[in-house]
C-alpha cells in the first residue's frame, strides 16, 4: 500500500480543529501554584540588593527566589545563561526574582512588593560597537565558561564565537576581476510570535522525581539542560511536551522552565505554573538575532563570480548559548547556493544588552540571504547582465563545490530556478496599472543545511497490537509542521499498511525514545530514518516467524497490504496480526513474543570543519536548495507595497506528503513577506518599544498574495525514501525576492528590512532630488 507521496489528511487535524488537542495551558492540576517574575527595568545594571520580605509576608505567597539561590550557569552550546540574573541584569526584562503563590493575582501583587536596588552600567546596544576593544564587557568571565569544542569565544571581549571561512585566495582573485563591488545590509531583530505563548508546569514529587510539562520543541535537549542546571539525575527528570501551538525556534531551548523548577522544589508535591503574556513573548522569549552584513564581490564580464568576502556581525543579545550555532551556520553557508572558487568569511556572534537571540525559522539563512540575493542582483546590474543569468552561471550543479569545499552530489538548483522563472513569467515585463502604481518582479535563491553534530541522533519504537494496528513512538515533536503525519506515512510505507492503522505518540522523555531536537528541518530526515529502521526491524522479526508459519523461505516472503504474503504464490498469506504475540504451537510451546521494532539513526559522515579555514569535506547531512519569485506593486504616492504573487520551487528530494508540503511552502512565503514588509522588533536603549500586536504587525489574510507552489525531486541518497528537510529552507528566499521586485518596480535598492511605506517615500524623494541635481 502506497503512503509516501500521497496527500493524506493530517492525522492531528480533527483534534486541532475541534479543540480536543491539549496544550500546556489546558493543564489544570489540584493544589496548583502560580508563578510570576520580577524583571529588570534596565538593559545593564549591577544588582546591589533584593528585598523580598514584603512579598514573603503577603498572605498566599508560598515561595520567593532570586538568582543568588541558583548561580550555576547552563546552555546548550555555551554555558553562559542564568534563569534568574546573578550579579548583573544583562537586558531589560531579565528575570531577577520569582514568586509562587496560591493565585495568579497574589503572585502579581507579590512581585510588585519585591524591592531591587540597581547600579546602572553602560549598555551595549549595537553589535558592531560591542566588538570594539573599549566596549563595556557584558560577560567579563567569558573565558572561564564551558563551551562545545567547535565554538570559539574571544576572551575578554563581547565576541562569543568567531567563525572563519577561508577558501582559495580572495585578494588575488579580486585583483584579476573585471568588476569589484562592496555592499552593506542590515537585518533587524524579529519575534517568532507563535500563536501559543510559552507556558510550563513543574512538579517536584516527595521522592525527588521532577516532571515538567512545557510548550517545548525539543524535550530531550531541555531535559539535558535542566538536569545540568539543577543537578537532577536524568532518571529523576521527566519532560512532557503535548501539542505545541507553533514554535519557529522560539521553543527549542530553555526559557521559563528554569524559573519554576526551583519554586517547585520548595513546594514539593504542588505543581507550579508560569504563563508568558504576549508582552513577555516579545521581550523574554528568544528573538531572531539582528545582523550587520558586508559583502565584497569580484565578478567578470562573463557573469562568473570569482570571489566574495563577507563580514557578518550578529547581535546575539544578552546570552548566546544558542546563538553561537547560528553564527556558525551563517558562516559555512555564506557563499549561498553558488559555486564560487574564492570565499572569505568572518562571522561574529556578539553580546549586546538586547533580548536573547536564538533559533528562528531558517537559522540565520533568511538573514544572510536577504543580503546575498540582493547582492547578486546588484553585481549583475554592474556588469549589465540579467540577474537570472548570473544565477544560471554560478548556481551549484551536481559536482559543484560549496564554500566549505564540499562536493555537491545532488543539486536541483537550476531546475528550481527555471520553474520559478516560468511561474512568475519573468521574461514578461509587468504592466503598470497607472503612472503612480509601479510593478516589478524579482527572484532569489536560497539554501540551508541542518546545523547539528554527529551525535544528534534519533530513535524510534514501533509496536504491533494484537489486532494488527500499531503504536509508533518518537520524540520528533509535532509543533504544527505536520511531522506526525509525515512520520506516520514513512512507517506505513515501510510496513505496507494503511496509515490509519498507525497511531503516533511523541514528546515524553520517560516513554518516547531519544530525539536530539526538533529543529534544523531534520525531523523528516533523522526521525524518519530511525522510524524506517524500526519498521524494518519489526518486519525482519515477523518474517523470521512467518517462514515457520508459512513453510517458506524468508527471501520469498514480503509484507503486502497488511499481510505476510508469498511473492510467487500471493494466495498464500497470513494477516500481520497473527504475529503480534509471536507464534504458539499445538504442543503448548512458542517462539518470538510481542512484536516490537527499534530503530536508531545517527549522522555517520558528518565531519567538523577546520577551525582556521572553515573547510570540510562533509560538514552537513544534506543541503536543501530552491528559489522564490515575487511580483509587487508599489504605490508611489503612499509608499505602500502590495505583493501580488509569490512562487516557490525547492528540491525536496522526495515529498512525503504533497498537501502538507504545499501548506509549509505557503506559510513560509507569507512569513517571509512579513519580515520583508512589516516586522521589526524596535529597540531603543535596550527597550522593546513594540511588544504587542498593536504595534508589531504580521501579515493578515488581506496581505496574502497569489501563491504558487512547485517542487522537484532529486532523491537524497541518505534520506528516508529520498526525502530531505524543507520546513525552514522554504522561507529563506522570500524576503530578498520581494526586495528585488521592489527594485525593479521603482529603481530603489533597500538594504535593510522591513521595507516600510515611509522608507519607500523617503527613497523616492531622494531619487527625485538626485535626478534634479
Amino acid at each position: 500500500m502506497r503512503a509516501v507521496g500521497e496527500s493524506l489528511q493530517r492525522v492531528d487535524a480533527i483534534k486541532k480543529v475541534t479543540g480536543q488537542a491539549q496544550y500546556v495551558d489546558d493543564i489544570i492540576m489540584p493544589r496548583m501554584l502560580y508563578a510570576q517574575v520580577k524583571r529588570s527595568p534596565y538593559p545593564h545594571a549591577r544588582i546591589l540588593r533584593i528585598d523580598t520580605s514584603k512579598a514573603e509576608a503577603l498572605p498566599g505567597v508560598r515561595s520567593v527566589i532570586t538568582g543568588d539561590c541558583y548561580t550555576k550557569r547552563c546552555g546548550l552550546y555555551l554555558e553562559d545563561k542564568n534563569f534568574l540574573a546573578v550579579g548583573t541584569a544583562k537586558y531589560r526584562g531579565e528575570a531577577v526574582a520569582a514568586v509562587a503563590a496560591e493565585t495568579p493575582e497574589i503572585a502579581d501583587e507579590a512581585v510588585e512588593l519585591i524591592e531591587v536596588e540597581y547600579e546602572q552600567l553602560p549598555a551595549v546596544t549595537n553589535a558592531v560597537e560591542g566588538m570594539k576593544p573599549d566596549a563595556p564587557l557584558i560577560h567579563p568571565d567569558l573565558h572561564t565558561y564551558k563551551v562545545a569544542p567547535i565554538f570559539h569565544p574571544v576572551p575578554h571581549t563581547n565576541i562569543s564565537h568567531h567563525y572563519k571561512l577561508r577558501k582559495g585566495d580572495v585578494d588575488k582573485a579580486f585583483e584579476a576581476c573585471d568588476v569589484v563591488t562592496e555592499n552593506t545590509y542590515y537585518i533587524p531583530h524579529v519575534q517568532h510570535v507563535p500563536l501559543e505563548p510559552h507556558c510550563a508546569v513543574a512538579q517536584y514529587d516527595l521522592d525527588g522525581k521532577v516532571t515538567v510539562w512545557g510548550s517545548i520543541q525539543s524535550p530531550y535537549a531541555v531535559r539535558q539542560a535542566l538536569s545540568a542546571a539543577f543537578d537532577i539525575p536524568l532518571n529523576k527528570l521527566r519532560v512532557i511536551s503535548p501539542y505545541v501551538g507553533g514554535g519557529f525556534g522560539a521553543k527549542a531551548g530553555t526559557t521559563l522552565e528554569g524559573i519554576i523548577i526551583p519554586l517547585a522544589r520548595r513546594n514539593r508535591g504542588r505543581p507550579v505554573k508560569l504563563n508568558y503574556s504576549r508582552e513577555d513573548e516579545f521581550e523574554n522569549s528568544y528573538v531572531r538575532q539582528g545582523l550587520h552584513c558586508r559583502i565584497k564581490t569580484g565578478i567578470n564580464r562573463d557573469g562568473k563570480i570569482q570571489a566574495v568576502k563577507n563580514e557578518f556581525v550578529w547581535d546575539g543579545g544578552a546570552y548566546t548559548e544558542y546563538g553561537v550555532n547560528i553564527t556558525k551556520a551563517g558562516g559555512w553557508a555564506s557563499a549561498g547556493p553558488y559555486d564560487i572558487p574564492n570565499v572569505w568569511t568572518d562571522s561574529y556572534c556578539v553580546y549586546t544588552n538586547h533580548p536573547v537571540g536564538g533559533p528562528y525559522r531558517g537559522f540565520g539563512m533568511c538573514e544572510i540571504h536577504f543580503a546575498i540575493e540582493q547582492n547578486i542582483d546588484e553585481v549583475a546590474l554592474k556588469i549589465g547582465m540579467d540577474p537570472a543569468q548570473v544565477r544560471r552561471i554560478n548556481g551549484l550543479r551536481p559536482g559543484g563545490v560549496t564554500g566549505t569545499g564540499e562536493v555537491m552530489e545532488v543539486s536541483g538548483f537550476h531546475d528550481c530556478l527555471e520553474q520559478v522563472l516560468e511561474d512568475i513569467e519573468y521574461d514578461k515585463k509587468p504592466v503598470d496599472p497607472s503612472p503612480t502604481r509601479k510593478r516589478g518582479k524579482g527572484v532569489a535563491a536560497g539554501w540551508k543545511s541542518p546545523s547539528q553534530p554527529t551525535n544528534a541522533g534519533s530513535s524510534a519504537i514501533i509496536r504491533m497490537n494484537e489486532d494488527g494496528t500499531f503504536i509508533l513512538m518518537t520524540s520528533g515533536q509535532e509543533i504544527g509542521q505536520g511531522s506526525e503525519t509525515a512520520l506516520t506515512q514513512i512507517a506505513a510505507e515501510t510496513l505496507d499498511v494503511d496509515p490509519a492503522l498507525i497511531s503516533c505518540r511523541f514528546g515524553d522523555t520517560d516513554h518516547t525514545p531519544y530525539e536530539w531536537q526538533t529543529v534544523a528541518s531534520r525531523t523528516t530526515y533523522c526521525a524518519g530514518n530511525a522510524i524506517k529502521l524500526a519498521c524494518e526491524d519489526l518486519k525482519n522479526k515477523i518474517l523470521d516467524l512467518a517462514q515457520i508459519k508459512l513453510g517458506a523461505y524468508k527471501r520469498d516472503l514480503e509484507f503486502r497490504d497488511g499481510f505476510v504474503a508469498h511473492k510467487l504464490y500471493p494466495d498464500r498469506k497470513v494477516p500481520l496480526s497473527d504475529f503480534a504475540l509471536g507464534l504458539s504451537f499445538p504442543d503448548g510451546s512458542g517462539v518470538g513474543g510481542p512484536a516490537i521494532g527499534v530503530g536508531c539513526f545517527t549522522l555517520e559522515n558528518n565531519l567538523n570543519v577546520d577551525h582556521d579555514t572553515g573547510m570540510g569535506s562533509h560538514p552537513a547531512a544534506f543541503w536543501t536548495i530552491g528559489c522564490n519569485g515575487a511580483e509587487v506593486e508599489v504605490d508611489t504616492q503612499t509608499g505602500h507595497i502590495k505583493v501580488l504573487k509569490m512562487v516557490s520551487c525547492f528540491d525536496a528530494g522526495k515529498v512525503i506528503n504533497p498537501l502538507t508540503y504545499t501548506c509549509q511552502s505557503e506559510g513560509a512565503m507569507v512569513q517571509s513577506l512579513g519580515t520583508a514588509l512589516f516586522e521589526e522588533l524596535k529597540l531603543k536603549d535596550g527597550k522593546v518599544l513594540n511588544k504587542s500586536f498593536v504595534d508589531y504587525k504580521i501579515p493578515t489574510a488581506d496581505d496574502v498574495p497569489e501563491l504558487v507552489v512547485k517542487y522537484v525531486e532529486h532523491p537524497e541518497p541518505t534520506g528516508p525514501y529520498g526525502a530531505r528537510g524543507v520546513g525552514e529552507p522554504l522561507m529563506v528566499p522570500g524576503a530578498p525576492a520581494i526586495a528585488n521586485a521592489v527594485y525593479q518596480a521603482i529603481g530603489v535598492r533597500f538594504r535593510r528590512m522591513p521595507i516600510t511605506p515611509d522608507d519607500v517615500l523617503k527613497a523616492l524623494r531622494e531619487q527625485q532630488e538626485n535626478e534634479k541635481g
